[in-house]
């Protein structure tokens, strides 16, 4: 461990240790706001091939909505640490490697030399997502490596937390909800005279082998409205009365729903 003027103690290899405040300065807010959604996308690349999701945005203390003292996202580490891996990487660079013919004022570039002797220009968002990925593995977060059988098993990590009244009854009406999924839809739905637009797209897209190719709004415009394949009025005009019956259509889900739960939606 290594230890500061102030008498708090800090990890040797806490990454940008020897940064000076000059370094700093030189990361921008642009620098940061990137760094931040890189770090953001990397880690859900991340969480979507394992059952154990990191980035939950949960916190341990929140005052009024905002969580003053940070929060246990993995994607919050990641950018802290990438920020200062970036800002030594750019001193180093700056200082090491020579400007490329294309670098600017505004957008600098340089010519980066690799391990193998080969060359290749690199910028400030080469630099971003360098440190992302380095920071992101600091952090146990890594693309490159295939989850282990825990990790990539849903439920294989079961974490049991203390037992409440409300969470019991909101789990229990989920579970309800999901089990009778059809039959609230069938309720909802009825024989589909209300819903023709609907309908035909059901029953379109259910013959269809590849959906994204299947032309369905086209198709349900022509027999509806006539005219040409593809007519963009004909379709717009199916597109708008699809997204009517769809709102009529998800009002009564939600009344049968709460029908067969005994619950009352609320407005968040």
């Amino acid at each position: 461990m290594s230890y500061a003027a102030s008498g708090k103690s800090v990890p040797a290899n806490v990454p940008g240790e020897s940064l000076t405040p000059e370094d700093m300065a030189r990361v921008t807010a642009e620098d940061w706001a990137e760094i931040r959604r890189l770090s953001g996308g990397y880690c859900r690349t991340v969480d979507a091939t394992r059952s154990r999701k990191r980035m939950d945005g949960s916190a341990t203390i929140v005052k009024q909505g905002h969580a003053p003292y940070g929060t246990d996202d993995v994607s919050d580490d990641v950018t802290q640490d990438a920020v200062l891996l970036f800002a030594q990487r750019l001193r180093d660079i700056s200082a090491s490697c020579r400007r490329a013919t294309e670098s600017t004022a505004e957008t600098p570039a340089w010519v980066y030399v690799r391990r193998d002797g080969g060359e290749m220009t690199i910028s400030r968002v080469t630099l971003r997502r360098w440190a992302v990925r380095d920071a992101a593995a600091r952090n146990g977060y890594r693309v490159d490596v295939v989850p282990s059988e825990v990790d990539a098993t849903p439920g294989a990590q079961l974490m049991r937390p203390v037992p409440r009244a409300e969470n019991v009854t909101r789990a229990a009406t989920a579970f309800c909800a999901a089990q009778n999924s059809a039959i609230i839809f069938r309720q909802a739905f009825g024989d589909g005279q209300d819903f023709p637009i609907l309908q035909d797209v059901m029953e379109i897209a259910a013959q269809a082998d590849d959906l994204g190719r299947a032309g369905i709004l086209s198709q349900v415009a022509q027999k509806r409205y006539g005219g040409a394949y593809g007519s963009r009025r004909a379709v717009i005009r199916a597109r708008d009365a699809a997204r009517a019956e769809w709102k009529e259509l998800s009002e009564r889900i939600d009344d049968a729903r709460d029908a067969l739960t005994g619950h009352e939606s609320t407005e968040d």
